[in-house]
């Protein structure tokens, strides 16, 4: 009797093809992936931002259908906003591979994967989460979102030292989670999500030795993993995928539009608050959407989007484009409840502050006015890599360009059942 079919993806955040120079040197990826099917340069989805690129990544549909458009939850007069870590900031009706699997009669898990807080489909879930207020139990923020007992168990077994959000901590006790899970329950589906050559680009640039460093960390991490999957005795029938979510850009300056719009009368501010607003602004980092706080308002859209024009024309704002909800939804496929997509000038990241200063330099706390960052538009900047290998994949078969979308269907695929719903298509040419 065939034994079922197992699949590992690793998604590290913000690697590039450009990485793969160095990477294709090192021990674990000339041991399990030289030989593996690649795609050398992913298209991803606008905006190029963490939450809304792992939707896509493991849906295979577009924002326009998901509706996660950042990181952050809007909450207008709040400079650093919460995270969307929950299922339900996702639109409802919109299946992605966990469900998929679950139905099939295979079990899931998931480490740090974005948008996965509470999945009812995840069998085995540490949810990318954090402690919220001093005092917090590490162990009651991980029950918060999702983690079940059993899972507790591993997660308290490594929590000692660990430093949420600060890498490569984080990255470590992902790691190190992600191997018992693998050792104790066998998941047939886990994907996990390290961050550590994200953070080292937003604090140090785009391409340096701390970003080397961090490519050498993803090797060793590829190693450990796959030896608890030797230990498990499961590595004949384990495949491993190696993607990452976007690129980044360096930037040079970081431009808060919002004082534009406050100094226009749309924003309302009182002794440093926000006390009413027409129009508001989100940074994505190289982009932002603007909202209104009355849709149906045709008096303040037109002035809104007059102004926004007005700053693109001008050159000197950091705004490169400016694109209606309309417009940007036949594009790029990015579609909801804004007004307003605004494209950066190419070096310029956006900030929230409706105060002044209009511009204002690095913040290393802030993954989007850091050295470099990323949200801008998808064919910028270098680009993300997709490389698959195990005994479901061919090998050696290269591929110059495709979207991220078609991932999750090419994961459906490989384990013999389809993505309803989905935007993409399965990677066939990879599938054994």
């Amino acid at each position: 009797m065939d034994r079922k079919k197992k699949l590992i993806v690793f998604s590290a955040d913000a690697m590039v093809t450009e990485d793969l120079e160095h990477l294709k040197k090192l021990p674990n990826y000339q041991k399990y992936l030289a030989k593996g099917c690649m795609v050398e340069r992913v298209k991803t989805i606008y905006p190029t931002i963490t939450y809304p690129c792992h939707t896509s990544m493991c849906t295979g549909v577009y924002p326009n259908k998901h509706g996660i458009f950042g990181n952050l939850q809007f909450i207008p007069g709040m400079k650093k906003g919460p995270w969307k870590w929950f299922l339900e900031w996702r639109n409802p009706g919109v299946e992605d591979i966990f469900t998929a699997a679950k139905k099939h009669g295979l079990t899931t898990a998931a480490v740090f994967w974005p948008v996965t807080g509470n999945h009812p489909d995840i069998d085995y879930l540490i949810d990318e989460y954090w402690t919220q207020y001093p005092g917090d139990d590490f162990l009651e923020a991980f029950r918060r979102s999702g983690s079940s007992e059993e899972v507790l168990e591993i997660v308290d077994r490594h929590k000692d030292g660990v430093v949420l959000r600060e890498h490569p901590s984080t990255d470590k006790f992902i790691i190190d989670c992600t191997c018992d899970i693998i050792k104790r329950f066998q998941p047939d589906l886990l994907m996990i999500h390290p961050a550590n050559i994200d953070s080292y680009r937003h604090k140090y640039g785009l391409f340096n030795d701390k970003v080397t460093e961090g490519i050498e960390e993803t090797d060793r991490w590829i190693g450990q993993i796959m030896e608890a999957v030797e230990e498990a005795g499961l590595l004949d029938v384990t495949n491993f995928v190696l993607t990452s979510d976007h690129g980044q850009m360096d930037i040079k300056r970081v431009v808060n539009p919002n004082v534009f719009l406050a100094d226009a009368g749309l924003i309302k501010v009182e002794n440093g608050r926000v006390v009413d607003w027409d129009a508001y602004f989100l940074s994505g980092g190289f982009s932002g959407l603007v909202y209104l706080k009355d849709p149906s308002n045709k008096e303040i859209y037109d002035k809104t989007y007059a102004l926004l024009k007005h700053m693109v024309s001008e050159g000197i704002y950091g705004m490169g484009q400016v694109f209606t909800e309309a417009e940007i939804n036949e594009k790029e496929k990015l579609g909801g409840d804004f007004a307003f997509a605004v494209e950066s000038d190419g070096f310029s990241s956006f900030g929230d502050s409706w105060e002044r200063p209009i511009v204002t330099n690095y913040d290393v706390t802030d993954y989007r006015y850091g050295r470099a960052t990323h949200g801008y538009l998808p064919d910028l900047g270098p680009q993300p890599i997709f490389i698959a290998a195990g005994p479901d994949f061919n090998e050696g078969v290269v591929i110059d360009r495709r979207p991220i979308v078609d991932e999750a269907p090419t994961y459906a695929a490989m384990f013999g059942f389809d993505l309803p719903g989905a935007d993409g298509k399965p990677i066939k040419e990879f599938i054994r």
